[in-house]
């Protein structure tokens, strides 16, 4: 298995409140999560890297390989997590209101875990196909999937970046889960919106498809953010299953 990741201010925004890590427990098992905060002053910085680095942290401590343990393990840090930047937000005048998105995926042997919260998204590369495995919480999603937007629609639509679920905004977390099988030479693509919404899914799978090293690759996906106009933060994190399972 090989990882790489790149994150990048954009070129509009004060600030990068993406926040990006790669984590392995004690069995070797691989945690990779991408996070894009929101709010006002440091708010969405300060969620974010609160969301990576306390899971990532707790993550390190496990020992477990068994994927049905995982994902309850993941459900329950997802919650503890929104509790935690719930009361920091409660606490600190400028950090009132802050929240982030996220995506992350647990390898362990020939099967993933995703979880997602958000519009930050993950997709998968296979035989030439890229599918997205997660679903954006946002308002334009929602008017897509009642009819009331075409996707063309969707594009232009003028509130395309409002979140219906995030972390740190409400009590209940309610993250879509899924366990997917992976296969030789699969890649798994974390990444924030500052990314899919200035990079057709057709030019990620155009550069994924290239024969070049996954580190290339993320920085190439940045590169075509910025020249689309990088008007949020970019972040693009690549897992390339490069051996095969033994029968």
């Amino acid at each position: 298995m090989e990882y790489t990741y790149r994150t990048d201010i954009g070129r509009k925004r004060p600030n990068n409140q993406d926040y990006v890590g790669l984590f392995a427990n004690a069995a070797g098992t691989t945690l990779a999560i991408v996070a894009d905060g929101m709010g006002g002053h440091l708010g969405g910085d300060v969620a974010a890297e609160m969301a990576v680095s306390h899971i990532g942290y707790a993550f390190e401590k496990t020992e477990t390989t068994d994927v049905e343990t995982i994902v309850r393990w993941l459900i329950f840090e997802l919650q503890e997590e929104n509790t935690v930047i719930l009361e920091k937000a409660q606490q600190y005048a400028d950090l009132s209101g802050m929240g982030t998105t996220l995506v992350a995926v647990i390898i362990s042997g020939n099967r993933f875990v995703v979880a997602n919260i958000g519009d930050s998204r993950g997709y998968l590369y296979r035989n030439q196909h890229l599918i997205q495995i997660t679903e954006d919480h946002s308002l334009v999603n929602e008017l897509v999937k009642t009819g009331e937007l075409t996707p063309e629609e969707a594009e232009k639509f003028p509130q395309r970046n409002v979140i219906t679920r995030s972390l740190g905004v409400s009590s209940d977390v309610d993250a879509d889960v899924t366990i997917y099988d992976m296969e030789y030479d699969d890649y798994l693509l974390l990444c924030s919106d500052g990314l899919t919404n200035q990079v057709s899914d057709a030019e990620i799978a155009a550069v994924l498809a290239q024969p070049v090293p996954i580190g290339e690759k993320a920085g190439q996906l940045i590169d075509k953010a910025n020249a689309a106009g990088g008007p949020d933060n970019i972040t693009a994190l690549i897992i390339h299953q490069d051996w095969r399972a033994q029968p």
